[in-house]
């Protein structure tokens, strides 16, 4: 009889857990998706793991407050909002290695930025742009053997050159399309929120060493003739000309430990360079109407004296130098020189650390902290010195900390404060009756990151 009551017992036992794994999983609290909109009823999974279509919904908003210093005491707003798509074209048409992507930005502000406020040459925000609907980028890859991946179509460099993991932390532009790149390159180069069309090719020459060759259209603006500014020529991204020349951009990159199982530290080390082929005017010197070399100060001046190309060599470190349960201190540096005679910038360097999980129970909150030195080029300085300028420009340096709280795994609240000395390299403040410099800037700013 007890035999019969336990054979009974674990019956009734098993045909509970049956019917308990039948059960639909409950969805997780608002608190608990991965996006604020979640699974879409399954749709979202569905759409990804059987057509191979990954739809991304972002909202970046942001406010930024200049408390001294800089050109204005405002506080501006900016916002973003991406609606991207990339394709596995495998699972989609049963293409192999075969990949799309695109990205279309909603851009809108206040009618103010941080970076016309402070008057700085590195831009405060890395989202700042003007306001407008644009696509940015547009692109097919084709992987070959694993080891090779041939990208064509609408490209940006900062998508995957001279970038640095833990820089990323960071919200001050600078620290991404690092600021020697956007001002020696013509009209700020193939980086957001310009691309470019292009190709570019990857090879995973090992397991740890990757080279990365890109050629680019010169000019972001799209037209051969403009007036006004590159983002205003090409407003929605869709000036896909071959003009300005052609860039140039190669990387090789060393990388260990990148693995979710890996036993080492992490760590990246790049080396690279960048060659444009157009004309670029010198910073000093022009030409007058006879052909002869004149400083630009000159009253006989009537057009630039050009350089032939321009380019650049840069590099990164990014290395991992500390891991203890959740928490891990990370450092970065970066930096690149250019000639001086035809850039603004003649060499560049940023460096940092990133701290992760630094407070108990925040395991996925960062903090960083950055500073960057630009370098104003000789030639540049000397141009002011011609023009008899009291204020002579040398350099600027931002510094900044940032700490990104993630509130839930859709949500990132990222408070900032930034630092700049001599907004501009040290230019002559305009709202300044005596002609003194622009003052060194405070910026504090909030912002807000949520995945839909």
């Amino acid at each position: 009889m007890a035999a019969a009551i336990t054979i009974a017992t674990i019956g009734a036992g098993s045909a509970g857990t049956a019917l308990a794994k039948d059960q639909p999983k409950p969805a997780p609290s608002i608190w608990e998706r991965d996006t604020l909109t979640g699974d879409w009823g399954g749709g979202r999974t569905a759409l990804k793991e059987n057509q191979g279509i990954d739809i991304t919904l972002n909202y970046i908003g942001e406010t930024f407050g200049v408390l001294s210093g800089g050109l204005n005491r405002r506080t501006s707003y900016e916002g973003r909002f991406e609606f991207s798509v990339d394709t596995d074209l495998s699972k989609l048409v049963g293409l192999n290695g075969a990949t799309t992507h695109f990205t279309i930005y909603q851009i809108h502000n206040s009618g103010s930025n941080p970076a016309q406020n402070v008057g700085s040459i590195a831009d405060p925000s890395n989202i700042d742009a003007l306001s407008t609907t644009r696509l940015f980028t547009l692109w097919y890859e084709q992987s070959f053997a694993d080891r090779f991946s041939l990208r064509v179509g609408q490209l940006a460099a900062d998508d995957e050159f001279i970038t640095s993991p833990t820089a990323a932390g960071l919200i001050n532009g600078t620290f991404g399309w690092a600021g020697i790149l956007a001002s020696d390159m013509f009209n700020g180069g193939p980086a957001y929120p310009l691309a470019t069309p292009g190709a570019r090719l990857k090879v995973n020459a090992t397991d740890n060493v990757t080279v990365l060759a890109a050629a680019f259209a010169g000019n972001p603006a799209g037209k051969s003739t403009c007036t006004v500014t590159a983002q205003e020529c090409n407003e929605n991204g869709l000036n896909f000309g071959l003009t300005g020349g052609a860039l140039y951009i190669g990387e090789v990159q060393y990388a260990v430990n990148q693995g979710k199982d890996a036993t080492g530290l992490p760590a990246t080390y790049k080396l690279g360079g960048w060659y444009a082929t157009t004309d670029f005017a010198d910073q000093r010197f022009g030409v007058n109407a006879a052909g002869a070399t004149v400083p630009l100060s000159d009253p006989s001046m009537t057009g630039p004296l050009n350089h032939n190309g321009n380019w650049g060599i840069y590099g990164v470190a990014d290395q991992t130098v500390l891991r203890r349960g959740d928490t891990a201190l990370s450092l970065f540096v970066r930096g690149g020189l250019s000639p001086s005679d035809r850039n603004l910038l003649s060499y560049y360097i940023d460096g940092g650390a990133g701290i992760k999980g630094l407070f108990a129970g925040r395991s996925d909150d960062t903090l960083t902290f950055g500073v960057a030195y630009a370098k104003v080029s000789k030639d540049a300085a000397a141009a002011d010195i011609d023009a008899g300028n009291t204020v002579v420009r040398d350099h600027e340096v931002v510094f900044e900390v940032s700490y990104a709280a993630q509130i839930a795994p859709w949500w990132i609240l990222q408070p900032d404060l930034q630092y700049i000395v001599h907004p501009g390299g040290n230019v002559a403040d305009p709202n300044d009756p005596n002609g003194g410099a622009v003052k060194n800037a405070l910026v504090a700013g909030l912002r807000s990151t949520i995945k839909f």
